[in-house]
């Protein structure tokens, strides 16, 4: 044997072998170990007692299997320990979604303590019982890599579904599905339908990883926002929960434009917000110099001009109607200033009033719609929003 053969640790060598005799003695103990071991943890561990006797009988059977596939290996030393997945998989269904991993790891670590105890003693003598006790070492080196990688395979299906589910919340958004489907997988997903929502469209990131949504999913996570993922067509959607960091989010997804829809009481609402964003989204193109997050609202000009129908009456009723109805001088003198250029002298030339009153009805038009049309965006909106009235209402007011 080599030097560095005989410097290898005790536990990574083969355990010698035992007796027969020992043998038959581990075999009639098992189940007595196994015992000791499941009332050692209802004594340690306060939360075990709390367990139903079903999943307690589930904890029992998982230690025997661990038990008598211990006794196999020490029969047969040159063989992997046989307590892996099967073992684990050997309880209800239900114990492995009651009991966490970090639970999981205090029951194995007090079932090997215990075996610790009551199996090197079991030996003929000091050689066997040296070897037992290695033997339980390793054994229970192999129990823990078992009982992670069970927990790591849960995790994996889990965010699996999880995603899917993830993916059929998102869409049922954006299509508009029936109500009771949406809430009731969104619910699986531990969201609060309730709760206010965000829709924003934009490109995925140029480096994608296998994923397309995990470099998104990372950002939001560390932003501590809430968020839902899934992907329209080449598009990244996301529904971001109350109180997200919008710009930090926007950050998340690919170069171009990030379009953000309407804030709404919750997520029954949230087809509107994602329909807005979308359309938004097609229609960005045409304002090279967009923010970024955009609002759809502040692209309706782009949106009309693109084709939308709900811009068109978005514009008509967030816009013109409110004009109308705060007299129809407004809207005359929105649009002599922009025939004018902005000029507030000639504006009041051509209306036949005093400059001063041009000033007070801009101001109007700012407090009734929310637009000025001194600014380039406003004047764009306000003439394309009193243009389209006119094309769809005979009622409209005459120019001067």
């Amino acid at each position: 044997m080599s030097s560095a053969a005989a410097a290898a640790p005790a536990e990574r060598r083969s355990p010698r072998p035992v007796r027969a005799s020992t043998l038959r003695r581990l075999e009639r103990a098992s189940g007595d170990v196994a015992a000791a071991g499941v009332a050692a943890m209802a004594q340690r561990l306060p939360w075990f007692t709390r367990l139903t006797a079903e999943q307690r009988s589930g904890v029992l059977l998982v230690t025997q299997t661990g038990a008598a596939n211990f006794v196999s290996w020490v029969r047969d030393p040159d063989a992997t320990p046989r307590l892996t997945a099967e073992a684990f998989r050997s309880a209800p269904q239900d114990l492995a979604r009651r009991v966490t991993l970090r639970q999981t790891v205090e029951l194995v670590r007090i079932a090997i303590a215990v075996f610790e105890e009551s199996i090197p003693p079991l030996g003929a003598d000091e050689a066997e019982r040296d070897a037992l006790e290695h033997a339980v070492l390793r054994f229970g080196r192999e129990v823990a890599f078992s009982a992670a990688t069970v927990y790591a395979s849960a995790a994996e299906a889990r965010g699996a579904w999880d995603a899917r589910l993830e993916a059929l919340v998102v869409d049922a958004v954006v299509r508009g599905e029936a109500e009771e489907t949406l809430l009731s997988r969104a619910s699986a997903l531990g969201w609060d339908t309730t709760a206010e929502a965000t829709v924003l469209v934009g490109d995925p990131p140029a480096e994608e990883p296998p994923d397309p949504l995990h470099a998104v999913r990372r950002v939001a996570h560390r932003a501590g926002a809430t968020v839902l993922l899934g992907t329209h067509g080449a598009r990244v959607v996301m529904i971001a929960g109350p109180g997200a960091p919008l710009d930090d989010l926007s950050a998340s997804f690919g170069p171009g434009a990030v379009v953000t829809g309407p804030t709404v009481s919750g997520l029954t609402d949230a087809h509107r917000s994602a329909t807005r964003a979308l359309a938004g989204h097609r229609a960005v193109r045409a304002w090279p110099g967009a923010p970024r997050p955009v609002t759809a609202d502040a692209l309706l000009p782009e949106r009309v001009l693109a084709g939308d129908a709900e811009a068109v009456e978005q514009l008509r009723r967030e816009v013109a109607a409110p004009l109308r109805e705060a007299g129809a001088e407004l809207a005359v003198t929105v649009e002599c200033y922009l025939d004018v250029a902005g000029v507030l002298e000639a504006a009041a030339r051509r209306l036949f009033v005093h400059p001063n009153t041009v000033r007070y009805r801009l101001r109007r038009v700012v407090e009734v719609t929310g637009l000025h049309p001194g600014d380039a965006r406003g004047a764009l909106a306000l003439r394309l929003a009193l243009s389209l009235d006119r094309l769809h209402d005979d009622a409209a007011p005459a120019r001067p």
